[in-house]
């Protein structure tokens, strides 16, 4: 399969609630409408939790902030991905999603990649 996964920082204007509520409830179901034109076959969102619990493991490793969430969609193969980039419904799909994720995401601060999983504990 292939993964792609997106560290999403919010945009400076809204709290972690707002945030995380427009992403779940707003973006997800705009999500859930295009993925047949995308060819997904799995969306999950992680929301990042507001308390302090994560704290001391990042002091230990002298780690930065963490997001605000991530999001991972997944592909069964790389046809299904390539298809879906050429595909010009796919294309819209895409377009909507960009335009939704500029009003709550801080794009320039939320890198994103494609990858393949190598799975150790399973």
């Amino acid at each position: 399969m292939l993964k792609l996964t997106f560290c999403l920082r919010r945009l400076p204007s809204l709290s972690l609630q707002e945030f995380q509520d427009y992403w779940l409830n707003k973006h997800g179901p705009l999500v859930r409408s295009v993925q047949p034109a995308l060819r997904i076959a799995r969306y999950v969102q992680l929301h990042r939790l507001d308390n302090d619990w994560g704290d001391g493991m990042r002091a230990v490793r002298g780690a930065p902030e963490p997001y605000d969430g991530v999001a991972e969609l997944w592909w069964r193969n790389d046809e299904d991905y390539l298809a879906g980039r050429r595909d010009p419904a796919a294309r819209e799909a895409g377009r909507l999603l960009l335009e939704d994720e500029a009003k709550f995401i801080d794009l320039a601060a939320s890198p994103l990649w494609l990858s393949r999983e190598h799975a150790i504990v399973a």
